[in-house]
């Protein structure tokens, strides 16, 4: 009863993971590659689960978030300087979201993509006002709500356009296919491990749980939380891989025709050309309710930075107004809105070291977890996945400037 009680924090981080920019990232890298990159969401979702759930025991071990901890260590100049790309990363969250929004109502209700975007803005605010009227557990049971109907626009395809098996058993063995697919490769990850949903983690735990001491109550609720990371892990996973194989399989080679499915747009007229409208549809309402769900969740990842770091609240509100018009201004300069998506998922793969360092630092410090301080295992996989992103970037780097 206590496991069923504990579940939802982890839900709430899981729809940054089936954000707009997801979508945009695993529709091009399927319609582009095939099943060529399957598994590199295999490991980023891999991956997410592990830092989540250490992300989660900061907050339950501590009674702290991860971003008041980095708040209370670092030296002023330091703290600023590390809340200036925290809050990059977090503007980065904003932009996808609020573009996705506006291109889902431009999809369903031909509204221009500055109107789409506001109305996205206004609706996150509506759902914030929820979580500070009638507190955490209601926004989660929303927030899962928006999660369960992101889950059914997304996966409807797969029911239509089955995927290859064997292209799928091929898509497991990790390889790329020339810069452009490390380019998508890092997109994919910066949406799959996302440093706002890192930072977030830690302060749903402990707003949920408070400061637990050790004991058996503490291992309890350490184990409910493994379980309610581990299910919302593998919905979140199981939404992006069906984005990637209804793409694989329904969309591929279909570049340059009418309805090329290199933007979203293009993605959801083959979907409805292909699949059928119906699916199209589903499609759009799924992207719909992504936008509208995770940028209120980034606006939530943004306040908990900015309170840990600096020590100081913004009304959530002003907030989401402030980082709302950098996202309207792009969508009236007329940016492509689907490239936009693309570099703001790589903007947040490049954030990524900063917070999941910290991290591996805190849960492997002994004074500060107690018993609960991760074991040899832990750091062995912890500091591989944080080798393994900063060697992608590297990568990604050297191909787009020595053009290999």
């Amino acid at each position: 009863m206590l496991r069923l009680g504990c579940l939802g924090p982890a839900f709430v981080a899981a729809v940054a993971y089936v954000d707009p920019g997801n979508v945009a990232a695993n529709l091009q890298a399927g319609a582009q590659y095939g099943y060529l990159l399957v598994w590199v969401l295999v490991l980023a979702v891999a991956a997410a689960g592990v830092v989540q759930f250490l992300s989660a025991k900061v907050g339950l071990v501590t009674g702290l978030s991860l971003p008041e901890l980095l708040g209370r260590r670092l030296a002023r100049r330091s703290r600023l300087a590390f809340w200036v790309q925290a809050e990059g990363v977090a503007m980065a969250t904003d932009l996808a979201e609020v573009v996705g929004g506006a291109i889902a109502l431009w999809i369903l209700f031909d509204l221009p993509l500055v109107v789409g975007g506001a109305i996205s803005g206004v609706v996150a605010m509506g759902l914030l006002t929820i979580q500070s009227a009638r507190g955490q557990r209601s926004f989660e049971r929303v927030v899962t709500g928006f999660l369960a109907i992101i889950a059914i626009g997304f996966v409807a395809g797969l029911f239509v356009a089955p995927p290859s098996p064997g292209g799928v058993a091929a898509g497991l063995v990790p390889r790329f296919d020339g810069t452009d697919s490390v380019l998508l490769a890092a997109a994919m990850m910066g949406a799959t491990v996302m440093p706002h949903a890192v930072y977030l983690h830690s302060a749903l735990s402990r707003d949920r749980f408070g400061r637990v001491g050790p004991g058996p109550r503490r291992r309890r609720l350490l184990s409910a939380t493994r379980l309610d990371v581990t299910v919302a892990m593998v919905l979140a996973g199981g939404v992006n891989i069906a984005m990637l194989l209804v793409a694989a399989s329904g969309l591929h080679g279909l570049g340059g025709s009418a309805h090329d499915p290199a933007t979203i747009e293009g993605a959801h007229a083959a979907i409805s050309d292909t699949l059928g409208p119906s699916i199209g549809v589903m499609f759009a309402i799924g992207l719909l309710a992504s936008g509208l769900a995770s940028t209120s969740v980034g606006s939530y990842a943004g306040g908990v930075i900015m309170e840990g770091l600096l020590q100081r609240r913004m009304p959530a509100v002003l907030r989401r107004v402030v980082t709302l018009i950098p996202a309207l201004l792009i969508l009236a300069l007329g940016a492509d809105p689907t490239s936009v998506l693309i570099v703001s998922q790589v903007v947040l793969s490049f954030g990524l070291p900063f917070v999941l360092v910290p991290l591996m630092r805190m849960t492997s410090n002994a004074e500060l977890m107690g018993p609960d301080v991760n074991g040899r295992g832990t750091r062995l996989v912890g500091w591989s996945i944080v080798i393994a992103i900063v060697v992608l970037n590297i990568f990604l780097i050297a191909g787009v400037f020595l053009g290999f």
